[in-house]
């Protein structure tokens, strides 16, 4: 959610805070602020609204000089947002600045001990306790102070600090809310996602859970909370920096729906070989062998919001390749209902960050019980990806708007190279079958190239809806899932109420609410489903919805009972959710459009969400 961006070195740092924490927009905020040492004190800014308002009146941070310093943009939880609420926050003197992601769950009575002792608090939120503690323990040694301040608190973070007598270091500390370290020519800067420092820099730490980074201008240290130090390894970012931007594209989400081809290709390319003619599938990630996998009995699948989508459409696509039982969880329940995991499970949790706080938990109390873990992740080096027992990246690259497209089918991509192995290994698919699979997956980028170019037919058909109060999304099997996703594309960046239902499940109460000009969004990708859907159009008809049907090219009859239909190219049965999504979210996107929404950073949302 909330942003961090620090730099210590010989150039000034205010820019490039600014400039960092420009690059992390899209993860949501509301208010955003810097701390700068400017060679006799830690001076403070802090503005409400958009960056830009912070910009302006630092005159792009111009107006405080210095070396070393910290930023952050912040996501309100503990108090309204407000100047006194925005991050930095510093103890009374002025002589430390920290600035915090994560939620300190025992802040309450840590305040009440704090104001106790005579600490005036001027905020309403968590952090501010830190501060204070930070200057109650402080005794000339800034790491003792942290890790007596660490050991006391409950909950997440990741800190950046200063302190006024130690001009020449920033302190920095973790606990399951992401930050990353990284070095160059000039100095040292943290950040808490890679797109923020990748102009910077393509040398990185990852800092693990309970460690505290001690930077400086030429020097890096990390520690554990027992004060020892310890030895770390950089990692490379290969990720291409003209990524992150938006290459001529009005929107990153735009940018990136038109990236799901390149996205789908190098997901699978590196998995789907061809051996001399004889097709098969390496994952060389999973770490496990063909007996291994034939030995597993059952899978869960666990994941939030788009992932969970993406979770839903693999289960019907494990259970229909591999024959295999496949349950799906919100990563939000799963831990608190007490899951039933017996031996030869195997649990997959999906997550574009890999820092998602509540499929993080559920990863953890999956190894907690003996349960193997893998991972479906974006972001190297994550939480997810270091913690899990194997990790299957997707390839996607920088996604930036906070409304998932390409990471989304990356994550498809991915599951249906794992219902393939698993269908391989099991014996249940026959080589026939397996090289129809295959001869279909590959021929997706190009597919998805076409229902891209109808972007225009769909802008006109999206630009009738501008004003829409309701609009539902019906389907059945796979296309339940479609439908799933589709509406959530829409509510999230057009504020359009929008529910998916599954479609035999109308009469059951959910046909009440259509009325004379609703739109219903009917996807009906399966042969076997045309029928039962075309019942469920004409129910709709008769109640006087206007039907937008997404359907498959051999499917002329939804012609005769929908208003509008878009085709999709031929593919298998099971990929039909990669082809049918693009209308939907073209459709989300210009309906976003029409109506002055913010399509890249919608309301009330963040892109990775690192706290329950």
């Amino acid at each position: 959610m909330c942003g961090i961006v620090g730099y210590i070195g010989k150039e000034q740092a205010a820019p490039i805070i600014l400039d960092g924490l420009a690059r992390l927009e899209y993860r949501g905020y509301d208010s955003a602020g810097m701390a700068v040492y400017d060679g006799e004190k830690i001076c403070t800014r802090k503005a409400i609204g958009r960056l830009k308002v912070l910009e302006n009146i630092t005159r792009g941070g111009e107006s405080m000089p210095g070396t070393c310093g910290i930023g952050h943009t912040r996501w309100a939880t503990h108090g309204a947002p407000s100047q006194r609420n925005a991050h930095p926050h510093t103890n009374e003197a002025g002589t430390i600045a920290l600035v915090h992601n994560g939620i300190i769950e025992n802040y309450i009575p840590l305040k009440k001990k704090m104001e106790e002792k005579g600490y005036r608090f001027v905020s309403e939120t968590d952090t501010e306790v830190l501060a204070h503690l930070l200057d109650y323990y402080y005794r000339q040694d800034p790491l003792e102070a942290i890790t007596k301040v660490l050991h006391r608190v409950e909950g997440s973070y990741a800190l950046g600090i200063l302190f006024a007598d130690h001009p020449g270091e920033i302190y920095a500390a973790r606990k399951d809310s992401p930050l990353i370290v990284g070095q160059n020519d000039t100095g040292c800067l943290i950040a808490s996602d890679v797109p923020a420092i990748l102009k910077y820099t393509r040398t990185v730490y990852y800092m693990e859970n309970q460690e505290v980074a001690v930077l400086r201008g030429d020097s890096l240290s990390f520690y554990s909370m027992d004060e020892e130090e310890v030895a770390k390894e950089p990692a490379t970012i290969d990720w291409d920096a003209d990524a992150a931007e938006k290459a001529g594209y009005e929107h990153f989400m735009l940018k990136e729906m038109y990236e799901q081809p390149r996205t789908i290709v190098d997901t699978v390319s590196p998995r789907l070989r061809d051996n001399g003619g004889e097709k098969d599938i390496t994952i060389e990630e999973l770490n496990m062998t063909d007996e291994e996998l034939k030995a597993v009995r059952k899978i869960h699948i666990v994941a939030c919001g788009s992932a969970y989508h993406a979770g839903v459409t693999g289960k019907y696509v494990l259970e229909g390749l591999a024959r295999i039982p496949v349950e799906v969880d919100l990563a939000s329940e799963y831990r608190y209902r007490n899951p039933l995991l017996e031996e030869g499970s195997l649990v997959i949790v999906i997550s574009q960050s890999g820092e998602t706080a509540d499929t993080l938990a559920a990863l953890r109390e999956s190894k907690a019980r003996g349960i193997r873990v893998l991972g479906i992740v974006n972001v190297v080096g994550s939480s997810i990806a270091r913690e899990a027992d194997a990790c299957l990246y997707t390839w996607a690259g920088p996604e930036i708007a906070v409304a998932t497209t390409k990471a989304y089918s990356a994550q498809l991509a991915a599951l249906y190279l794992l219902a393939m192995k698993f269908g391989r290994v099991r014996g249940v698919l026959t080589d026939t079958e397996f090289r129809s699979l295959s001869d279909s997956l590959k021929c997706l980028p190009d597919q998805i190239e076409l229902l891209l170019g109808q972007k225009q037919k769909i802008q006109r058909f999206a630009n009738r809806y501008l004003g829409a109060r309701d609009i539902f999304f019906i389907g059945r099997g796979i296309d339940y899932a479609i439908s799933l996703e589709g509406s959530l594309k829409l509510k999230e960046i057009s504020y359009i109420h929008s529910e998916a239902y599954a479609a035999g499940e109308l009469k059951h109460g959910t046909i009440s609410l259509i009325e004379d000009g609703t739109l219903v969004v009917a996807v009906s990708t399966q042969p076997e489903l045309y029928q039962k859907t075309i019942s469920n159009i004409v129910e709709v008809k008769a109640r006087g919805a206007f039907v937008m049907a997404v359907t498959n090219e051999e499917n002329k009859a939804v012609e005769k009972v929908s208003d509008y239909v878009v085709y999709l190219p031929g593919t298998h049965p099971r990929f039909t959710n990669s082809l049918a999504i693009i209308p939907l979210q073209l459709f989300a996107y210009y309906v976003a459009l029409g109506r002055g929404c913010d399509v890249d950073k919608p309301r009330n949302l963040a892109k990775s969400v690192t706290v329950e």
